[in-house]
């Protein structure tokens, strides 16, 4: 009787269907929606708590892979994450379609796009893999011509074939218990993803059945199990339907339509096969994958109103047909066409059934440096006569300090100076990061989108397209090198071009000048540095002050006024001579006149110093540009009768001295500070004139 029992499910357990049963009821392969797979993609991976303007967030470090990855879109990562999580845990995002609003060149597509194949890498290892089911030996049967395989259309994960074998449910559950061993729980668990099989792939699978003349065990062995292609170029898993014009896009392009092929093979005219939904983007995607609508809103209507049919009912449905699918849909669309959208009222239901996040330019400028290099290009550049093109150490800054500045809105609190520093996570003088957090709360109650703190300003591809200016220009081809003040040019000229509103384009021109600002502050700096040979003279002289201020009320300090402390960076033990006459010459600079102010200044300083320190001991204080600009003012003077003299010395080299000292500071910047000659020598140029003086 054993014996019996045993042989019985022998042929059935060689079966394909089976076996990949088995190796999802071991844990070898997983069987899970969309939602699910991108959900414990990214979640699986580590995850750090961070502060963004004033709000701690999360930052996840699957978008932070690879040479080009994801910059900064906390906010909108954090937004897309919960989405997903939600819908995975069975939410309401289950029933929506998560749209990217902003304006051109913030990055969204780039995030789509990268998003699209992290998750293809993903599904690489054997244990995400998704699997799909064909049927074998059709032309067996009779009215299938010479088809001998049909594929499920929609990528169908095998376990939805082996939830469907029967027509009554219950005869499903119990082959699934007792054929491989699924405990309750399990199936419970399963049934969790349930949907019926495809219109064809169950037309089929009864003609099948018919054939077999009920007989499972000659049913399932045709059936074959397959993985799912991952090539990018065929649209399988991740593919993109960009938004075309109104003649040539039709709903085919999505849904699919009735193929003529296929009616030259399949007698029965009521077979719903005879559609062939692979001719759509949708199909494609339908077996646990990412659909991404570029530009959704740019679709004529009928296509959206296609869009609102599948992103409810998550099926294509085609002369009341239907093919259940399992999608993660994700759309782009820039401002103005979506408020177009929007002002069409009729078109409400599609916007409802849309999570939209709104996409915000990044504003941190230490970020934006990244960004900046993504748009200068990573490769070595050459002029138009192939000779090696240089890049001024300081065009990165000056590029995305301008790109920064515009994209930040006016606000009363905070210059603009101060909002970018803050933006940053550094110290704006007294003003606090909460202050920063008041103006991003006041203009995110704005109904108008564009005034929301980063949702205007200068673009990713103005930037490239500045960039390719000044690698166009006689300038830099004759001088080898992309000088950092001919960027500011290049952006001026961006901003005449391409930005059309008046108001628009006078606020980024004002930007610009403070820009030129930071840029003439930096090359003070730059320029002492240079004088004293020394890359970080400057950054030494700063932590002096730092650290004088601190030992300057410490008990153990001697009449010599020499201070014994514990360098952080270190650990050693340092020794240094407080001079008063500094301290207060950078604190006149700085503007505090009373003893009153000088302590609440120092009492400032050792507040940031206690609250860095213990986080970054290699906090050195250079954000602080009030202050370095004052230190720097301060070593002119002392060292070499102020800048007007190192101004005279470098501009008037008529004699042996001041030719000395001007050779002397060349090749410092050539040697140490990564400057090529014309670079060097342009930005002394720029340093003796009166320029941009704030």
């Amino acid at each position: 009787m054993a014996k019996k029992a045993q042989a019985k499910p022998q042929p059935q357990s060689a079966s394909p269907l089976h076996q990949h049963c088995l190796a999802v009821k071991e844990g070898e392969r997983s069987f899970e929606n969309a939602f699910q797979s991108v959900a414990r993609m990214v979640l699986e991976t580590d995850i750090e708590k961070v502060v963004v303007n004033a709000r701690t967030t999360y930052d996840f470090s699957i978008f932070r892979r690879g040479k080009k990855h994801v910059i900064g879109m906390y906010d909108e990562i954090n937004s897309f994450v919960s989405y997903v999580k939600d819908a995975a845990e069975n939410g309401s995002s289950k029933e929506m379609a998560f749209v990217l609003v902003g304006e051109p060149g913030n990055g969204k597509t780039f995030f789509v796009e990268f998003l699209c194949a992290q998750y293809r890498a993903f599904l690489t290892h054997p244990k995400n893999r998704k699997y799909t089911f064909r049927f074998n030996g059709m032309n067996n049967l009779g009215n299938y011509g010479r088809l001998t395989f049909i594929e499920s259309q929609t990528y169908e994960d095998p376990i939805i074939l082996a939830m469907n074998l029967f027509d009554d449910p219950d005869e499903n559950k119990a082959f699934l218990s007792r054929e491989i061993g699924f405990s309750d729980k399990a199936i419970d668990t399963l049934y969790d993803n349930y949907r019926p099989m495809g219109a064809c792939s169950s037309y089929i699978w009864n003609d099948i059945r018919q054939y077999a003349d009920g007989d499972l065990d000659k049913m399932l062995s045709m059936v074959d199990i397959i993985p799912v292609p991952l090539t990018e170029s065929l649209g399988t898993v991740t593919g993109k339907y960009p938004a075309k014009d109104k003649i040539t896009s039709s709903a085919v392009d999505l849904l699919g339509e009735e193929s003529i092929q296929r009616l030259l093979h399949i007698a029965d005219t009521n077979n719903p096969y005879r559609f062939d939904l692979r001719r759509g983007a949708l199909a494609r995607v339908a077996g646990g994958g990412i659909h991404f609508a570029d530009e959704i809103y740019k679709n004529k209507k009928d296509l959206v109103q296609v869009y609102l049919g599948v992103i409810q009912n998550r099926s294509i449905e085609i002369d009341g047909y239907k093919w259940p699918i399992d999608t993660l849909i994700i759309a782009t669309s820039n401002n103005s066409e979506f408020n177009r959208f929007l002002a069409e009222k009729e078109e409400a239901p599609i916007v409802d059934r849309c999570r939209i996040c709104y996409v915000s330019h990044n504003t941190n400028y230490k970020m934006q440096k990244e960004l900046t290099s993504y748009a200068i290009g990573t490769e070595a550049r050459t002029t138009l006569m192939r000779e090696a093109l240089h890049q001024d150490p300081n065009l990165n800054y000056a590029a995305s300090t301008t790109a920064v500045l515009t994209r930040l809105p006016r606000s009363e609190k905070l210059t603009p100076i101060e909002t970018m520093k803050l933006a940053a996570g550094e110290v704006a003088g007294e003003k606090s990061i909460k202050a920063l957090a008041e103006v991003i709360d006041t203009l995110n109650q704005e109904t108008d989108i564009t005034k929301r703190f980063g949702q205007k300003g200068l673009g990713q591809r103005n930037l490239g397209r500045a960039i390719q200016l000044l690698t166009e220009s006689s300038e830099t081809n004759e001088g080898q090198c992309m000088v950092a003040y001919d960027v500011f040019k290049a952006i001026e000229r961006i901003i005449l071009d391409y930005v059309t509103e008046p108001n628009d384009r006078a606020k980024y021109l004002e930007d610009l000048k403070i820009a030129k600002s930071l840029y003439r502050e930096r090359i003070m700096t730059e320029m002492f540095n240079a004088y004293m040979d020394e890359p970080l003279a400057i950054r030494k002289d700063v932590l002096n002050y730092v650290n004088m201020i601190i030992g300057a009320d410490a008990e153990n300090l001697g009449p010599d006024k020499m201070w014994k402390y514990k360098d952080p960076q270190t650990g050693e033990l340092r020794a240094l001579k407080i001079d008063d006459r500094f301290i207060k010459s950078v604190e006149e600079r700085l503007g505090l006149k009373t003893e009153e102010q000088r302590d609440t200044f120092r009492t400032s300083i050792r507040k940031i110093y206690g609250q860095k320190i213990s986080v970054d001991p290699n906090y050195d204080f250079m954000d602080n540009l009030e202050l370095v600009k004052a230190v720097t003012d301060v070593r002119l003077k002392s060292d070499i009768a102020g800048a007007g003299s190192l101004i005279g010395a470098l501009a008037n080299r008529t004699n042996e001295e001041n030719q000395k000292l001007y050779d002397r500071m060349v090749t410092t910047m050539l040697h140490k500070l990564g400057y090529c000659r014309t670079c060097a020598q342009k930005t002394i140029e720029y340093f003796c004139t009166q320029e941009d003086e704030s």
